[in-house]
C-alpha cells in the first residue's frame, strides 16, 4: 500500500536536492524560460528595423515627401544623407547601412507628368534576407506613395525601383549562411578543451600533475596551444567544405582570415578555460558551452537577423558572444574581399576577450592549486 508519509519524505528530499545544486535548479526552473527565449527566433526572419542611406538629387518638395513616406512606420530608417555615390561604398561595408536609395534629378517632374518616375536602391547582399526585405519594402512603399499623392493624375504610373544588389547579386541564402556558419562550427575545438579540462578533474590527474614542476599558466599554455594547432586545421578544412562544395566564393587573404581564426580560438577558448574552473564534469562543460556559445550564437550573433539595436540589453548580450564579431569577419573576408582595415573592429574586440578571460583563469587556477 502506498504511504503518503514516505512519498512526502521522497518529494522532501528530491526538492532539497535540487535546491541545493544551482544546476538542477537552473535546469528545471530556468531553462525552458531560457530556452523558449532563443528557439523563438528561429520562426521569425522578419528583420525589424532596416537602416538606409539616402542620396536625393532630385531635391523637390515631392521626393522628401517620398522618404518620409517610407518611415512612417518606422521599419525604415533613413540614417545617412550623402551627397555623392562614391561615399555609399563605405556606409555598406563597415555595416552601418543595409542599403543606399538614389533618387535623381527629375524624379518629382515625371510623377507629376504621369510618367514612370526611376530610383536606385543599392542593398547589401551579405545578408540576403534584410536586403530581400529592404527590396520589398522600397517596392511596394512606392506604388503606395503614388497612388496616395493628393493631386496627382490618375493616370499616373508607379515609381521604379531599380535594384542592384552587392556582394550576392542572386541574394542566394547559402552565400550568406555559409561563412557565418563557420563560426559557430568552430566552436568544436572549444568543447573539447572543456572537456578535456574537466575529464582530468574527473580522472584524478590533474591532481598528479599538481604534483610536478609544471605551473599554472604552463599548463592551459599547454593546453591552449594543442587545440589552437588542432582548430586552424579545422579551420581549414571547414573553409575548404565551403569554397568546394557549397561554391561560396572567398574572394579576401585566407592568411588573414587564418590570423582572426586563431584570435577567434583564443577568445572562446579564454572563456572556456574560465569556465572549467568552476565545473567538475564533462557533462556540465557541455551543457555550459552549448548555452554559452553555440544556441545563443544561432539566433544573437547576425546569423539569421541583424544583431538587434532596439534595446542596450540584447545589443550588450549580442556583443559579448565571440561568434557576433566572427560572423561578421568570415562574411567580410569570403564575400566581400576586403583587408584588415575592415575587420578592425571586431578583431579588437575579439582581440581583448581572450587575454581577459585567461587572467582571471589563472587568477582563480593559481588559488586552487595553492
Amino acid at each position: 500500500m502506498m504511504s503518503l508519509r514516505r512519498t512526502a519524505a521522497i518529494v522532501r528530499k528530491e526538492m532539497l536536492h535540487i535546491s541545493r545544486d544551482p544546476r538542477h535548479l537552473f535546469l528545471v526552473t530556468l531553462s525552458p524560460a531560457f530556452l523558449l527565449f532563443l528557439l523563438s527566433y528561429i520562426f521569425s526572419f522578419e528583420v525589424h528595423q532596416l537602416s538606409l542611406a539616402v542620396l536625393d538629387l532630385d531635391r523637390s518638395p515631392l521626393s522628401r515627401r517620398y522618404l518620409a513616406s517610407l518611415t512612417a512606420d518606422r521599419e525604415l530608417r533613413l540614417t545617412h544623407a550623402v551627397d555623392r555615390y562614391e561615399a555609399i561604398l563605405p556606409l555598406l561595408v563597415d555595416g552601418q547601412a543595409d542599403g543606399a536609395l538614389i533618387i535623381p534629378p527629375g524624379f518629382a517632374e515625371a510623377i507629376q507628368r504621369g510618367q514612370p518616375a526611376q530610383i536606385q536602391a543599392v542593398v547589401d547582399g551579405t545578408d540576403p534576407f534584410a536586403a530581400s526585405q529592404a527590396l520589398a519594402a522600397l517596392s511596394s512603399r512606392s506604388g503606395m506613395f503614388v497612388a496616395g499623392t493628393a493631386g496627382q493624375p490618375v493616370r499616373s504610373k508607379p515609381i521604379e525601383v531599380r535594384s542592384q544588389v552587392w556582394y550576392n547579386a542572386g541574394l542566394e541564402s547559402l552565400l550568406s549562411m555559409v561563412p557565418g556558419l563557420l563560426a559557430i562550427v568552430l566552436v568544436m575545438p572549444t568543447l573539447a578543451l572543456a572537456l578535456a579540462l574537466t575529464r582530468e578533474k574527473e580522472s584524478g590527474t590533474l591532481e598528479g600533475l599538481m604534483v610536478t614542476p609544471i605551473s599554472g599558466p604552463e599548463y592551459i599554455a599547454g593546453k591552449l596551444l594543442a587545440y589552437l594547432g588542432t582548430g586552424l586545421i579545422s579551420t581549414i578544412l571547414a573553409s575548404l567544405v565551403a569554397v568546394l562544395w557549397f561554391r561560396v566564393p572567398f574572394r579576401g587573404s585566407f592568411p588573414l582570415y587564418l590570423l582572426l581564426a586563431g584570435i577567434y580560438f583564443l577568445a572562446c577558448m579564454g572563456v572556456t578555460v574560465l569556465i572549467g574552473s568552476f565545473v567538475r564534469s564533462q557533462q556540465t562543460a557541455m551543457f555550459a558551452v552549448l548555452l554559452i556559445f553555440i544556441v545563443p550564437s544561432f539566433f544573437l550573433a547576425g546569423l539569421i537577423n541583424p544583431v538587434s539595436t532596439e534595446s542596450l540589453p540584447s545589443l550588450l548580450t549580442s556583443y559579448a558572444l565571440p561568434t557576433t564579431h566572427f560572423v561578421q569577419i568570415s562574411r567580410i573576408l569570403f564575400l566581400k574581399g576586403l583587408g584588415l582595415a575592415a575587420v578592425a573592429r571586431p578583431a579588437l574586440i575579439l582581440a581583448g576577450m581572450g587575454p581577459g578571460a585567461l587572467a582571471i583563469s589563472l587568477c582563480l587556477f593559481r588559488k586552487k592549486v595553492a
